[in-house]
């Protein structure tokens, strides 16, 4: 069955999430004052990541909203639960305007969005928020790339819940045996999209993460895509499946 539309992650798959979050985080400790206190600018980002880990967790597993979870990384990376919400949001939006000046799409986005632009539908599926992705993609030029964007915040399911994959293919109005994943993550993305009956496609940009799910086409670059889109035969494709 031919691969009718691409349903795509953002971050770190489209948008350079990690350098993004790395540059940013940087500018705000040094405005907050920080700099000094977590010892290396790398060992306090490293903290931040593992407390934006946990409570994504969280979040993911319905145990905190969306703004809860921003809450609680701050709380959490600073060392101060008894913090106030408004104080924590004013903290957090601080760190997101750093964040967003460091805003870019990888060099092989828009690229393979114009190659594929008359074969194939375009649509999102994140597991963040809509308001979030959605101002996300405006201001990195892509949203009118995309039919539909679907994200676990409202959706009440993560990746790689196949319920998740399902529901962004029926907002494409396809049968998933008809829709291809991208994604970076190997189990949340290319793991979940493949148990959920979908074309799935891990792109290991850094190549150096091991084979990845049996059965997901695993791409070091988006230039490679087309020929996977091209090429599929769900039992031994040629570009590279593992």
């Amino acid at each position: 069955m031919p691969i009718r539309a691409v349903l795509w992650d953002i971050d770190d798959t489209l948008f350079d999430y990690t350098g993004a979050d790395t540059a940013g985080f940087a500018r705000h400790l040094a405005e907050e004052g920080l700099g000094g206190r977590y010892g290396t600018p790398q060992e306090a980002l490293a903290l931040w990541r593992e407390a934006t880990e946990r409570q994504w967790a969280r979040f993911a597993a319905g145990a905190t909203t969306f703004q809860g979870q921003r809450r609680e990384r701050v709380r959490d990376f600073l060392g101060a639960p008894g913090m106030d919400d408004d104080e924590a949001d004013r903290w957090f939006e601080r760190y997101v305007t750093h964040y967003r000046a460091a805003w870019a799409l990888f060099p092989d986005v828009v690229p393979v969005l114009d190659a594929l632009a008359a074969s194939h539908r375009h649509g999102v599926l994140s597991n963040s928020s809509s308001a979030n992705q959605d101002d996300k993609l405006r201001r990195l030029g892509l949203r009118d790339r995309f039919e539909v964007l679907v994200c676990a915040a409202e959706l009440g399911v993560s990746k790689p819940e196949a319920a998740a994959f399902r529901a962004a293919c029926a907002a494409l109005g396809l049968p998933a045996a008809e829709v291809a994943y991208v994604g970076d993550q190997p189990e949340i993305d290319a793991r979940g999209a493949r148990d959920a009956g979908l074309l799935a496609v891990w792109l290991d940009r850094d190549g150096r993460r091991g084979p990845g799910p049996r059965g997901a086409h695993r791409i070091t670059g988006l230039d490679q895509l087309p020929a996977v889109l091209a090429g599929d035969t769900r039992f031994g494709a040629r570009s590279g499946i593992r």
